[in-house]
């Protein structure tokens, strides 16, 4: 993937703040407490999470192929969608969402289908793991109520919060009708422009795509895979909570909770959510009475385990890929 010089610039100056957040964050952590811990841990669970996380990508591919046969008769396999989705997360790790590109690009260069089809299916995807995130952080707050609000006031003031959202609202509002008029004063006028055609295709390729969550043909396992792959998530963070002495102790609701930061960290607009989610796991866990030190360690181990995972993995998917277009080049004669 080609990258303009704004988009240098822009993943240069996340991976900047995402490197300065982290050394910010551990500058005052001795590697022999990083070593303690490790040589503490139980190595078992750390790798029964990995093997765990790794059922949940296969569970999202297996979920991306059911959305993907809705739109094509011949729907790549389970593995090579596993393949598409390892490399986007390799991707993610190099250029913020540039994932979720990656992964169509890699489907469309194996199985030739439609680019904004794919794209139509991984937005959907993506805001069915938006509700499901909202549910999640719902599921925490019923049960750790006390901490979530005690959190909320230490973080926001909910009053200021609140004059602020509705002294701006009407200037909002009022932008949002400009911009929509902008947009279709400009799209009547040049809707005979071959650039303007070629959106209204891609758009309607990518409305193609978040229709077919209701064609298909497997809702059960669709919805079901869906809510695994969230029990799989917080089953890998706890049982690397479960490995380190410090937080063996931790409640499974405050498993949650710290499931919870962690994703928003992840959210984050910088590589890997390098940073964000060591920051906001150490600050939940201090709230459970774990020291700083503590709290950064276990947020180390935990996205250390994940990303050289998605390295490995991702690194084995691109080799498939050179493999597989290699297979498909037509072989010249001597």
């Amino acid at each position: 993937m080609r990258l303009t010089a704004k988009q240098w610039i822009q993943v240069t100056v996340s991976l900047f703040v995402a490197i300065w957040i982290f050394w910010y964050l551990y500058k005052d952590i001795k590697m022999d407490s990083l070593r303690n811990a490790l040589q503490q841990a139980s190595i078992f669970y750390i790798l029964l999470s990995v093997a765990v996380s790794l059922l949940g990508y296969w569970l999202r591919a297996w979920r991306w192929r059911l959305l993907i046969k809705t739109s094509s008769e011949n729907p790549p396999t389970t593995l090579k969608t596993f393949w598409g989705l390892m490399g986007g997360y390799l991707a993610n790790l190099l250029v913020p969402r540039a994932g979720e590109v990656a992964r169509c690009g890699y489907l469309k260069k194996t199985d030739n289908l439609q680019m904004g089809n794919l794209l139509g299916t991984v937005i959907l995807e993506r805001t069915v793991d938006l509700v499901f995130m909202m549910m999640v952080i719902a599921l925490a707050f019923v049960a750790e109520s006390g901490t979530f609000l005690n959190l909320i006031g230490e973080l926001v003031s909910l009053e200021a919060l609140k004059s602020t959202f509705l002294g701006a609202l009407p200037m909002v509002i009022g932008a949002v009708v400009v911009t929509i008029l902008i947009i279709y004063g400009l799209l009547k006028k040049y809707r005979d422009s071959s650039i303007i055609q070629k959106g209204q295709h891609f758009v309607r390729d990518i409305l193609t795509g978040l229709k077919s969550v209701r064609k298909v043909d497997n809702q059960v396992g669709f919805w079901g895979s869906s809510v695994l792959i969230w029990i799989i998530y917080f089953l890998m963070m706890y049982l690397v909570a479960i490995a380190i002495p410090s937080t063996a102790n931790l409640t499974a609701t405050s498993v949650l909770m710290v499931m919870v930061m962690g994703s928003i960290g992840m959210i984050a607009p910088v590589q890997g959510g390098i940073g964000t989610f060591h920051a906001l796991v150490a600050f939940i866990l201090m709230t459970y009475g774990l020291t700083e030190e503590e709290g950064k360690i276990f947020a180390v181990i935990v996205h250390s385990s994940q990303v050289l995972t998605v390295m490995a993995v991702g690194l084995v998917s691109m080799g498939v890929l050179v493999k597989l277009t290699n297979s498909k080049q037509p072989q010249t004669a001597p």
